[in-house]
């Protein structure tokens, strides 16, 4: 193992030559495209767009500004170069700046070395420890960042404040031969960014007076909100052009790439995936809610919907399922579609209202961006009642052939005689079970469509086509407090004049 020299005399008889941590990265990030490797593991929707221009950025030796939405894993990929790097490389030991032993930048090295020679004791460094952060806020100083004279130091050291030795350095020198992130750029003060020139294109540290040629040896990673250039700040133009490679991030661009991030990043307790069976509908339905919520008109687009509002929805919804169980002493349940509203605290704390929506309320749109998912999903599983809508105005077929082709026609016919279904939230997974039969052609329109479905899974879907007749005004559905009511919905409007209503009857 390298990691046993530890003096500079055995490292040069080992044969050891100092790289760059530019030209590591690319060496390594080489050896894993050739093998057929994934260079950035973890990371889901990016594998044809954002992977491979940070792979080219790399493979140039370019310092790199993510550009995107929140909650677009940007600090995540940054994270993840720490794979590209040499698991151990040397650094002369006490360094405060991780000194090469074969090209030290400080004078503690140099004098270090030029006392003990080829006795200087080395000391190894893991690559989880070359990774230096940031998150830009106002108050971020030029100290900080750089480094500042420090008066304990130089009264220990009995030396000067004209002594170079008497500095302290900042966490990006102490970074050095790493790879250091600063998180949401724009907030960082403009004269804090002037700072930055230097260090990236000529490696010149001026701290309190003193000007000192450190050739940092640092990759360079820094994050971006678009909302930030017109809302807290802005990236000043000589250093965005001195960040050679600028890429742009986005959300997953398919539903299964978001089911496969929820369940890669949701933390579900081991008792709760014991008690609570969660199905692929189910997962659908929360992930469509996020959709939803980026193309809605009361949602602030530049803003952006984080993918962990469909994480902690996920979290949630189990949540909202294992409480209800405990309340009814139940050993196992499952997550049923009315335990979504068990999510609308995640919804409501994660998206940004424009103004249409601030009137609406945040409640009412989480409640609205459910509905939508239910809407849109219904149609993957059912068939879709504008059709009929549309079937039932291109031609008048026979009321036999509009008995056969129309899936609901029991449904809405039962709710229309004056029935009405209420769940509570509380109810027992046997009880809800009852109640969901007592809708006529409710059972046998799941068992027709669905007809290896068992028990538990055509209860699930049969409260799944309630929920998705209401989103298609087909019947009436009401929310409160601790229930859920469907009726139909001439009864819950004002008095409409039957033949007025007749699509409802028949669709």
């Amino acid at each position: 193992m390298v990691q046993t020299i530890k003096t500079l005399g055995k490292l040069k008889a080992s044969g050891y030559k100092p790289k760059s941590i530019k030209e590591e990265i690319r060496q390594n990030l080489i050896t894993k495209l050739q093998k057929g490797e994934t260079t950035f593991p973890g990371i889901v929707g990016y594998e044809d767009s954002v992977i491979p221009d940070v792979e080219r950025a790399l493979l140039s030796k370019h310092n790199i500004l993510f550009l995107g939405l929140r909650g677009q894993a940007k600090t995540r990929m940054a994270r993840r170069m720490i794979d590209l790097l040499d698991e151990y490389i040397p650094c002369v030991a006490h360094s405060e700046i991780n000194d090469d032993p074969i090209n030290p930048v400080s004078k503690f090295a140099q004098e270090e070395i030029a006392t003990h020679g080829d006795e200087t004791a080395i000391h190894w460094i893991h690559r989880s420890e070359r990774y230096g952060e940031k998150l830009a806020t106002p108050d971020v100083s030029v100290a900080d960042l750089i480094g500042d004279i420090d008066p304990i130091k130089a009264a220990n050291l009995k030396l000067s404040f004209a002594d170079d030795r008497v500095i302290h350095y900042g966490i990006i020198p102490r970074s050095n031969r790493g790879i250091f992130v600063i998180n949401e750029l724009p907030d960082l003060q403009a004269r804090i960014q002037v700072a930055l020139f230097n260090i990236l294109e000529e490696g010149d540290v001026q701290i309190r007076g003193f000007k000192l040629r450190l050739p940092l040896d640092i990759l360079f990673v820094f994050t971006a909100n678009p909302e930030d250039y017109t809302n807290r700040g802005s990236i000043v133009t000589p250093l965005k052009d001195r960040i050679e490679s600028q890429i742009l991030t986005h959300y997953p661009k398919s539903l299964e790439n978001a089911l496969e991030i929820t369940e890669q990043e949701s933390v579900i307790a081991a008792e709760q995936k014991e008690k609570v069976k969660v199905s692929d509908l189910v997962k659908r339905l929360i992930e469509q809610v996020a959709f939803e919520a980026r193309s809605s008109e009361f949602v602030d687009k530049k803003s952006g919907v984080s993918a962990r509002l469909s994480i902690s929805a996920f979290e949630n919804a189990i949540s909202a399922a294992e409480r209800r169980a405990i309340m009814n002493n139940e050993k196992k349940t499952q997550v049923w579609i009315s335990d979504l509203a068990g999510i609308i605290p995640s919804i409501t704390g994660k998206v940004e209202l424009v103004y249409e929506g601030e009137q609406e309320g945040p409640y009412q749109v989480a409640m609205n961006l459910v509905d939508k998912a239910i809407r849109s999903q219904f149609i993957n599983y059912f068939p879709n009642p504008e059709q009929l809508k549309k079937r039932r105005t291109t031609g008048k077929p026979s009321q036999e052939e509009q008995k056969d082709d129309n899936p609901y026609r029991s449904i809405t016919h039962w709710f229309d005689k004056g029935n009405s279904l209420n769940i509570s939230f509380n109810t027992s997974d046997k009880d809800k079970i009852l109640l969901l039969y007592k809708v006529d052609g409710l059972h046998p329109l799941v068992k027709k469509l669905f007809p290896k479905a068992n028990e538990e899974q055509a209860a699930l879907l049969m409260e799944f086509v309630l929920h998705g007749l209401a989103s298609y005004s087909l019947i009436s559905k009401k929310m409160f407090e601790s229930k859920v009511e469907f009726k139909d919905l001439v009864g819950s409007m004002m008095n409409f004049n039957e033949k007025d209503f007749e699509f409802d009857e028949e669709a």
